[in-house]
């Protein structure tokens, strides 16, 4: 067994509460991070997330979006794969040569964007990762001598000799999973293929064929993030990732603003703007609708891919079990009698309080937008003619991280962003805020606070109660709970760009 292997086989978990023995790596913290902070499923090695994408591209234009912004994001996340597939949408052919085509015109902006950040793969690179799947329909597709240029790159990226897990973003069928996880249980041993499974993630739009049912019946350890869907697509309004621009469409996004995700908003600060813009096309039905499968992987300092129920630019997600599954999985809903769901309380653009699974993403949409604007004048300008989002810092710890620190109830503790900075040397806007649903797991106690100088550099938290009440009183001794605070970093530029940092306490009674 490969020391990788070793090392992933030896993660222990606490039956009942979900905590991890074993940490592989720390996260920013003076002392020890406290056991309640983050749970055993929290990824916790270091680096920028290993992202393999599945899409149907071609089925219509909202895959070819949602490839462009991608691209402008490849500094911050290592892109291993990008496989054609198809979906129930797309059920006979596959398009790799759009994908590619894409990729030409992010190479022709590459030397810009290299006036703006390091890390842009080389465009040759990027195009080596590309591959297709199955050009057919779902499971009928799976089997025996069924394998694929895409279900092969799948094993090898996911055997790749990398501590960090693998985040396998599906924005169509998913029968190349199926395939790569079939061709993996024939060939291995059962502890083999139990190590291959525990280094995927998948984060999937619904399930756009039948495979994704079937990946979680078979192989029910698989880390997995889903709103399941029949595959007609009546699901979708339901559905988190919907919030990225599903408002007009599927009239489900109530106090969101629409106005940055038209295609009025979208002619002026994307189409428009050089030979990324000009792959950017029209939408048919809304914006982007695949684009929340990997937007948890930007670095904006909120480092939600590390938790789905940390909530982020991509939504957040509960451990709950979906009517019609056979055990939990990252998803819609909340334990029965909890103060907390799958939903986020938002107050919205006009003042009232939402409360819903979209407004997760739609929260975030001024910020995840002016950000894709910045970076589509990034592929044109000059550093010196472009807006670059602030850098957070809090208590002058620069690595980017979350904060994880041991809280007494009623004992302040002191939040401190004065060493935050602006690559353009522009005004700071400091913003703390309580996220009272993140980081929610059963059987973990969810704190309160209160904070002082929420629109300031130096902030203090007060913690009021270690564990908040239940709807349902279960008469549990309080033993401790968890808070999330976001720190908000905004300058003044245009647009406006915002970096965030995550403190997660773990109060005690």
């Amino acid at each position: 067994m490969t020391q990788l292997n070793k090392a992933i086989s030896a993660l222990k978990f606490w039956p009942t509460l979900g905590f991890a023995l074993v940490s592989l790596a720390p996260f920013a913290a003076s002392a020890q991070v406290p056991p309640l902070a983050l749970a055993a499923d929290t990824d916790r090695v270091p680096g920028k997330p290993r992202v393999f994408v599945l899409t149907d591209m071609g089925n219509e234009p909202d895959d070819q979006m949602s490839m462009v912004r991608l691209m402008l994001y490849t500094d911050e996340m290592d892109i291993e794969g990008l496989v054609a597939t198809t979906s129930t949408w797309l059920r006979e052919k596959v398009h790799p040569e759009t994908i590619r085509g894409i990729i030409d015109a992010y190479g022709e902006v590459r030397p810009n964007l290299l006036m703006h950040a390091k890390g842009w793969p080389e465009a040759q690179q990027l195009a080596a990762r590309v591959s297709s799947g199955q050009p057919s329909y779902g499971m009928a597709s799976v089997g025996p001598g069924k394998s694929t240029s895409g279900s092969e790159a799948l094993i090898a990226a996911v055997d790749r000799a990398d501590l960090r897990p693998l985040w396998i973003s599906v924005w169509g069928g998913a029968n190349t999973i199926a395939q790569a996880l079939r061709d993996v249980r024939e060939r291995r041993t059962s502890a083999e293929l139990a190590v291959f499974v525990a280094k995927m993630r998948v984060y999937s739009i619904s399930d756009q064929d039948d495979a994704g049912p079937w990946i979680r019946r078979e192989f029910p350890s698989l880390f997995y993030v889903v709103s399941p869907s029949n595959a007609d697509g009546s699901g979708y309004a339901s559905a988190t990732w919907s919030g990225i621009a599903g408002d007009a469409f599927y009239r489900n996004g109530a106090g969101a603003d629409f106005e940055k995700v038209t295609n009025d908003w979208l002619d002026r600060n994307v189409r428009s703007v050089g030979p990324l813009g000009r792959h950017y096309p029209k939408y048919e039905y809304i914006m982007e609708g695949d684009t929340p499968a990997y937007l948890w992987f930007v670095g904006n300092g909120l480092q939600s891919w590390r938790s789905p129920n940390w909530g982020g630019w991509g939504g957040r997600y509960n451990w709950s079990q979906p009517y019609g599954e056979s055990h939990p999985i990252w998803s819609n809903g909340g334990e029965v009698g909890s103060r907390v769901d799958s939903r986020d309380s938002v107050v919205g653009s006009d003042g009232r309080t939402y409360v819903s699974d979209q407004a997760t993403i739609w929260r975030w949409r001024n910020a995840f937008q002016n950000d894709f604007a910045a970076r589509m004048q990034w592929t044109v300008k000059p550093f010196a003619a472009a807006n670059h989002a602030p850098v957070a810092i809090v208590n002058r710890d620069t690595t980017g991280e979350p904060l994880a620190i041991e809280a007494q109830q009623g004992k302040p503790i002191v939040l401190d962003a004065d060493g935050s900075r602006d690559p353009d040397k522009q005004r700071l806007r400091f913003r703390w805020f309580h996220y009272p649903e993140a980081g929610y797991r059963p059987y973990v106690a969810m704190a309160d606070l209160a904070i002082e100088g929420a629109e300031q550099a130096r902030a203090t938290v007060t913690p009021t109660a270690a564990c908040r009440p239940a709807w349902v009183d279960r008469q549990r001794p309080c033993r401790g709970g968890v808070a999330h605070i976001i720190l908000e970093v905004t300058d003044t530029g245009e647009p406006a760009l915002t970096s965030y940092r995550r403190v997660i306490l773990d109060v005690r009674p």
